[in-house]
């Protein structure tokens, strides 16, 4: 790999979509020009977005430049996640069986459901009374 190329994929969750680069560097991830710990200030979501880094033991090896929009800032990470495991898939086929059995190669397609008429949600029915 030459230090001028750069392997891309999309992830996506929710209606969140994540346009992901990664090309070899010092480990720096950068979302929509932030870096990713000032983007997503939760710990939790922190840890999800640089999980595929720590399964497959390639820490600080990368430079990531994601661009991400719609939905949440979960949503977001995850689809950020799905993006950043692809790319690595591409790069070694051996990062693929790690990948999968945490299931960051899978598209998670739940999304919510539509708001009904006649209903104050998608599901939910105001109270009955029978008089």
């Amino acid at each position: 790999m030459s230090t001028t190329e750069q392997i891309n994929a999309t992830g996506r969750r929710k209606s969140s979509v994540a346009r992901v680069y990664l090309k070899k560097g010092e480990g720096k991830v950068v979302v929509n020009g932030k870096d990713y710990k000032e983007y997503f200030p939760q710990n939790h979501v922190q840890i999800s977005v640089i999980a595929p880094f720590e399964i497959i033991e390639a820490m600080n090896i990368y430079d990531v430049k994601v661009n991400v929009a719609g939905g949440g800032y979960k949503g977001q990470a995850e689809a950020v996640r799905m993006g950043i495991s692809r790319c690595l898939v591409q790069l070694n086929e051996d990062f693929r069986k790690p990948l999968k059995e945490q299931k960051f190669l899978t598209r998670d397609s739940r999304e919510v459901e539509r708001k009904k008429y006649g209903k104050p949600k998608a599901r939910k029915s105001f109270q009955f009374s029978k008089r």
